[in-house]
């Protein structure tokens, strides 16, 4: 139920002296920037597709205009679902019991869109990197082997010294001190902490350190004066001063404590995001795969990683053909070395380089043939304590496969996809980001399938069933010549990248829906292709598609239906807005029917020759102005021409299913 006006009044009144004083943070700030207002008018129209464009762009989706409109209210207001949802999975918010939140519940167009808003989950909505910031936590309490060392502190006068398994990269990626400390030792198995800081202390800061709430324990301190102290004098020789600030303005607030803490979460994330980029993927290595055996990194690496991801590259890529450049490896194995980079075994030491050399003058000089284009394949140093978010990953280190072994060098563990689609599936285990390209987002979704990770499916499904209309946006039609005109005409929301956005094989996402039994790429692909289905009807391979939907039924009746074509049957009548039933328009429809026909009948061209219902539109000549059916059909306006269309579409429909024998 919605709050009542008075109460929101009084609720909006308070958020904005708490904002003014500088306690809360306003959660949806003012953009008046260009983009933010394309932005809008996307949300306006309908465009799925700029939309998803500017939110992969990094947008604030939470932002305002100047006249208090957030993105989310504009589609709720407009109609706009699939948007509405888009923002609500992206991260909008829409809390409760909030002036924001609740003027989306007075806005809503429709009940659907109600209802979307009452049922979601709106702490999902709010604080979209709560797994992340979970999966982090439970490392101090986790029991898979992925620490690395042990801290030793003193739990008091006569009793034994405490100890706590933790993480070499994490507290390097968060902490200033450690980064410097375990640069010069990463070897570094333990360490004992000084006898005058009590355990108590050290165990707040690294619940700080792992995200975990600092309040809970910090009340329930033995001596909170001494432990207070010590925390202050670990948190400066730390770097970590946002800990004592935190200790030091507790509040009873819940949404000022929610806002400090996802400031915090934001503020690991980056720390965590710039660790991945600098030393995961800054130090991944193209090998040949022949040699990737050869590939020898101890565990004493400043990296700290424990394992390597290794991904064979595609024979076709452009910086992968060709032969190894020995003078260019070289400089960059000994660059590597004095970093403590990722060393390369017997193939590739100083001598190795050298024979290498000489080898390849031998063959050069002996064979007049060119060379052969050798498979590549890209290695990427990991830590097993990131990759068990993913349950395949989970399971193998948890079991007896030789990965989860211990070895005198890293475990090298290959892995099926291409190395860019690797590479999205670590961002994402490592920092709940992932920038998924249109072109391979099918990939992704068939490779976090198969390591069980539904969060990365869900999300490249998204990109799949937003970007994959191309430069159409939901609410063009082919059938309408302005809609073309509107692409390029005045209020047309363009990004650099729209223009690049390929259109995709509907098919194989299709097909992929099927597979991993994803609902929305179903619903997006009979969408695509009820809206283009002039152009796929006549294709054996749609023809096909209908043959094998309707052999998903293992006891097919002859009363079923095929559930592909009754999907497109919706979307055919969306498209053609022939819902009339809900606004007793229906008897205008057979009306409007016989009314175009005779129109049709009744036009003629500039020669006065007329022209036949059966007519073509290339046959006759085009007056700017005239409404065409897809036969080619003059008729009045648009009613007349989504009234024909539409019965048109249904009628090859119908005969293609007789030409199949099929019924439904």
């Amino acid at each position: 139920m919605a709050m009542p006006k008075g109460k929101l009044e009084e609720k909006l009144k308070e958020e904005h002296e708490l904002i003014g004083k500088g306690v809360l943070r306003e959660e949806n700030p003012l953009d008046l920037s260009d983009d933010f207002a394309k932005f809008l008018e996307a949300c306006r129209r309908g465009d799925l597709m700029q939309c998803q464009t500017y939110i992969t762009a990094g947008i604030n989706i939470n932002g305002k205009d100047e006249f208090d409109y957030t993105p989310l209210i504009i589609a709720s207001l407009c109609g706009h679902y699939e948007v509405a949802e888009l923002l609500l999975e992206s991260g909008a918010l829409a809390e409760r019991n909030t002036f924001q939140g609740e003027r989306c519940l007075y806005n809503a167009l429709n009940s659907r869109i109600r209802n979307l808003l009452l049922r979601y989950d709106y702490s999902k909505s709010s604080d979209p990197l709560q797994p992340w910031s979970s999966h982090i936590t439970s490392l101090l309490t986790t029991q898979e082997p992925t620490s690395d060392i042990v801290l030793k502190a003193s739990a008091g006068p006569g009793m034994p010294e405490e100890e706590f398994r933790l993480h070499k990269f994490l507290l390097s990626a968060r902490t200033p001190y450690f980064q410097r400390k375990l640069a010069l030792a990463p070897e570094l198995p333990s360490w004992n902490l000084p006898s005058h800081v009590p355990a108590q202390a050290f165990r707040i800061v690294l619940h700080y350190l792992y995200l975990d709430d600092i309040a809970a324990n910090a009340s329930a301190l033995d001596d909170a004066e001494e432990v207070l102290i010590c925390i202050d004098k670990i948190t400066k020789q730390l770097g970590v001063e946002q800990l004592w600030d935190a200790i030091l303005e507790g509040t009873d607030d819940r949404r000022i404590a929610r806002q400090r803490y996802q400031d915090e979460v934001g503020r690991a994330q980056e720390q965590v995001t710039r660790f991945f980029q600098e030393r995961v993927v800054g130090n991944k290595i193209v090998v040949d795969t022949s040699k990737v055996d050869n590939v020898k990194w101890t565990y004493d690496n400043s990296i700290f990683a424990d394992c390597l991801l290794c991904a064979e590259a595609d024979p076709d890529d452009e910086h992968d053909n060709g032969n190894i450049d020995s003078d260019s490896l070289e400089k960059e194995n000994k660059s590597k070395n004095k970093t403590n980079g990722i060393p390369i075994g017997p193939a590739y030491t100083e001598t190795s380089l050298e024979s290498h050399r000489q080898g390849e003058e031998t063959t050069a000089a002996s064979s007049n043939q060119p060379s052969q284009p050798r498979t590549k394949s890209v290695l990427y140093p990991a830590h097993k304590a990131m990759l068990v978010r993913a349950e395949y990953f989970k399971v193998m280190f948890a079991s007896g496969f030789i990965e989860s072994q211990r070895g005198e060098h890293l475990r090298i563990i290959k892995v099926s996809c291409r190395p860019e689609v690797l590479e999205i599936v670590m961002s994402f285990l490592y920092t709940e980001e992932a920038d998924i390209p249109l072109e391979i987002a099918l990939d992704v979704v068939y490779m976090a399938d198969m390591m069980f990770m539904a969060k990365l499916k869900n999300k490249a499904a998204v990109i799949i069933s937003t970007l994959g209309s191309g430069n159409r946006n939901a609410l063009s039609d082919p059938t309408r010549p302005e809609d073309d005109g509107k692409k390029s005409g005045e209020g047309a929301v363009k990004t650099d990248n729209a223009a690049s956005i390929p259109e995709i094989d509907i098919y194989e996402v299709l097909r992929a829906a099927w597979d991993l039994k994803i609902q929305r790429l179903e619903d997006f692909a009979a969408r695509y292709l009820a809206y283009r289905l002039e152009d796929y009807i006549h294709e054996e391979v749609f023809a096909d598609l209908v043959m094998e939907s309707a052999g998903r039924l293992k006891t097919r009746q002859e009363t079923d239906s095929i559930e592909l074509l009754d999907d497109i049957r919706h979307f055919l009548s969306e498209r053609f807005r022939m819902r009339f039933e809900e606004i007793a328009l229906s008897d205008i429809v057979d009306e409007d029917y016989e009314a175009g026909a005779s129109a049709g009948s009744a036009v003629v061209d500039e020669d006065g020759v007329a022209a036949g219902s059966t007519g073509r539109a290339e046959d006759t000549a085009v007056v700017e102005g005239v409404m065409r059916t897809l036969d080619g059909e003059v008729v009045e306006d648009e009613f007349d021409a989504d009234s024909l269309n539409y019965k048109i579409l249904l009628s090859k429909i119908d005969t293609l299913l007789d030409r199949l024998g099929l019924s439904g």
